[in-house]
């Protein structure tokens, strides 16, 4: 496939490449630097930020991002490098005697009594003192709490009173009017509270407040810089902005990073990315944007989340752009009802509290830790596993996710990966991605492609947002390509196909629609996408197994269909029958049992040249996904005793299903549509069936039927004559 349709590259064509051309490459990708730096100082002069200044600074305060950049764009805003290390030492200076770090909360407070004034850095919040009739705020770090503030503030920077914001605040000591708090307006003028005489008033004043926050983006002025850009450019810029080094990742590493943005631009985005650890999964919404916030993994509350009654105040998805859950498998909602609050709100944006509904924009995003490779994963349970059970096995929650990252393929960062380079400052980015909630670009895919006939309207929703998201992300002037449209419809459908081939393995042939594809309209061609995960590692290879071979489809102990592997072995004897791999299980032993038993009785009906008193049979049992052994293997162990009896092998590539009594009496096969579906996931290309589950075959789809040889059987011999090719 070329780079139009799959622009994602695999790992090994991209290592290939680097190792022939590394020093022509580092060569290109410097001076490819330098034109990206230039054409950034002269469109976004003023916007941006050297980010190894922010690394540097970063690691000596615990301060976020949006902060430090905000003073490093006021003093190191220059290519001078003397200008810019006076400037990083005044950052430093300020830094280290206006920031408020929560163990030197009381040094500060000895410095502002002695001093008179003094100004700080610290975290805001306000809300309205109904009794009083005035604002009054508090301070995270500094530990004060009830101060009285002008009206101006909260009405000017209303996330004052919702949830709070950095702040750069001079704070004075004494005032002169205990009925006044040491308040002024703008102009100068002294703010009087309503009541003239406050016993408890605070000597502590607030004289001025700064939000650290860019009070105004010029859109406008984004989109022409955004002409000035390739796309590639541009989309290096992005990950620079977020602190990466895109230089050292290929360019589907880029793309998946860029995917963690889609909850910024997007309202109400339902996300899942679980990967290994040290990937950064959860940096971008804790550090990068001050519109996110970030859940650690425990107990949460509806009240605290969505609604809280008592108070009549909205929770966190009406205060925030994104609301991401850190360790998912940790979340545990106290109340009963919160994952059914959420599903709801996932699914529609609003949600029922009391006697009202509410509605929200916020975006949720869920991340945590894989502690599998991903093979053993698919193989053993779902992509979703790590979420705890009430959500990671509810396919209606599991449905909600409009798109599924894969963590797994972004590199465990070191220090090489993170930028020294030009990006915009952390408040610009989040500033205009702010705004970029406002515009719509879905409907771009209508003008070229149509979406295949797999995609129900559930997966239409998340594939048209994802691929808004991305448009607006890359080309924020609204100008693309068809091509382009085309490479971010691609991604786009594997994000959300991921979701439905999980959903697949938890729920069954009610999600078995999962070959998802687009219809290019100019051509009437159907291309479909796949997911790179599911391509290899088949359970049922191709080709020839060695005799006594015999792989079944059935449901196991948990109750989910798993794929299981018969291996037996004959040895000279005297009938002996030994079976392995089964433990304890009693049903398991009496239906191997059954089908020796038969063998004893009917052998000769199938071969003279079968012998159960001559030969010692040794048959092993294996649980390839493991959901517990089947209780279905009479017929797979006859089966495989006739195999390495007769030393033939079973068709290639053929899987047994279904089973018999001790007479001999089929058994049909429970739920045909869905077990279908796990022989055509595991590699089947043949399938044997008893002929009485025939009356079942409507409830399977066409193209499931159409996917590998139905060869029905209508007896315990015939099922041996058919699955060994014995005339």
């Amino acid at each position: 496939m070329d780079d139009m349709n799959y622009p994602f590259g695999t790992s090994e064509e991209v290592e290939i490449e680097d190792k022939t051309s590394t020093s022509e490459s580092d060569g290109n990708k410097a001076s490819d630097r330098e034109v990206i730096d230039k054409k950034l100082r002269q469109f976004f002069d003023g916007k941006i930020v050297r980010k190894d200044l922010t690394k540097h600074i970063k690691e000596g305060a615990n301060v976020p991002i949006y902060v430090l950049e905000y003073l490093l764009g006021q003093y190191c805003n220059s290519d001078d490098d003397e200008i810019i290390n006076k400037g990083v030492e005044t950052v430093k200076s300020i830094l280290s005697n206006n920031y408020v770090r929560p163990d030197e909360a009381q040094k500060v407070l000895l410095q502002l009594r002695q001093k008179g004034s003094h100004t700080v850095i610290d975290m805001i919040t306000v809300s309205l003192n109904m009794k009083d009739d005035y604002y009054e705020a508090e301070f995270s770090n500094l530990g004060l709490t009830r101060i009285p503030i002008s009206e101006e503030y909260p009405e000017a920077y209303d996330r004052l009173l919702c949830g709070g914001i950095w702040c750069i605040v001079q704070l004075e000591y004494g005032a002169d009017d205990m009925d006044d708090f040491g308040i002024v307006d703008s102009e100068g003028e002294k703010i009087r509270s309503k009541k003239s005489k406050q016993k408890d008033a605070t000597p502590i004043s607030i004289r001025k407040l700064t939000p650290i926050q860019m009070p105004h983006v010029d859109m406008d002025g984004l989109k022409e810089g955004r002409k000035q850009f390739s796309k590639e450019e541009w989309l290096d810029i992005l990950l620079r902005s977020t602190g990466m080094e895109p230089d050292e990742l290929t360019y589907r590493e880029k793309w998946l990073l860029l995917t963690r943005m889609i909850p910024l631009v997007e309202n109400n985005f339902n996300l899942c990315e679980l990967g290994p650890r040290s990937t950064g999964k959860s940096h971008l919404y804790k550090e990068i944007s001050p519109n996110s916030i970030l859940v650690s993994g425990g107990q949460t509350t509806v009240a605290n989340l969505f609604y809280n009654m008592g108070r009549r105040t909205m929770g966190l998805v009406g205060l925030w752009d994104v609301v991401a859950f850190d360790e998912v498998a940790g979340i545990n909602f106290k109340d009963k009802d919160g994952i059914q609050i959420m599903k709801d709100y996932m699914a529609s944006g609003s949600f029922a509290r009391g006697k009202e509904e509410k509605a929200a924009s916020a975006s949720m995003v869920f991340v945590g830790n894989i502690n599998q490779s991903v093979d053993v994963l698919l193989k053993t349970s779902s992509l979703f596993d790590p979420f705890p059970p009430e959500m990671g096995t509810d396919t209606a929650f599991l449905d909600r996710m409009y798109c599924y990252n894969p963590g797994w393929e972004i590199p465990k960062f070191r220090p090489e990966h993170f930028t020294n380079d030009y990006g915009f400052i952390t408040d610009y980015l989040a500033g205009f991605i702010r705004e970029l909630r406002k515009d719509q670009y879905g409907d771009a895919i209508d003008k070229y492609f149509r979406l295949g006939k797999n995609l129900n309207q559930r997966d239409t929703i998340a594939v048209r947002r994802m691929v808004d998201g991305y448009l607006k992300l890359l080309y924020p002037d609204g100008e693309f390509t068809k091509e382009q449209v085309e490479e971010v419809l691609i991604i786009s459908l594997e994000m959300r196909r991921r979701v439905k081939e999980q959903l697949k393995k938890l729920g069954g042939m009610e999600f078995y629609d999962v070959n998802f594809s687009y219809i290019d309209m100019e051509d009437m061609s159907e291309h479909f996408v796949s997911v790179p995960e599911q391509g290899g590692g088949k359970l049922i290879p191709e080709g020839m197994c060695n005799p006594g071979q015999v792989y079944t489809v059935s449901h196991g102990k948990s109750d989910m269909i798993g794929v299981f592997r018969l291996e037996s072995q004959m040895l000279p004897g005297n009938g002996k029958f030994e079976r392995t791999g089964l433990g304890s299980d009693r049903e398991c032993k009496e239906a191997v049992d059954t089908a020796y038993n038969y063998l004893k009785a009917n052998g000769n009906r199938i071969s003279g040249a079968i012998s159960t008193s001559n030969s010692d049979y040794i048959v092993n049992y294996q649980d390839l996904q493991g959901i517990g052994m089947t209780k279905d293997l009479a017929l797979p162990t006859l089966i495989a005793l006739c195999s390495i009896a007769l030393k033939r092998p079973a068709q290639s590539s053929l899987v047994v299903l279904g089973d018999i009594s001790i007479s001999g009496t089929l058994m049909k096969v429970d739920n045909l549509a869905s077990t279908l579906q796990v022989c055509a996931d595991c590699g089947a290309k043949k399938v044997l069936i008893p002929a009485v589950s025939m009356v079942d075959y409507g409830t399977i789809p066409a193209d499931l039927m159409t996917a590998f040889q139905i060869i029905p059987y209508s007896s315990a011999e015939d099922a041996v004559f058919k699955a060994l090719e014995v005339e």
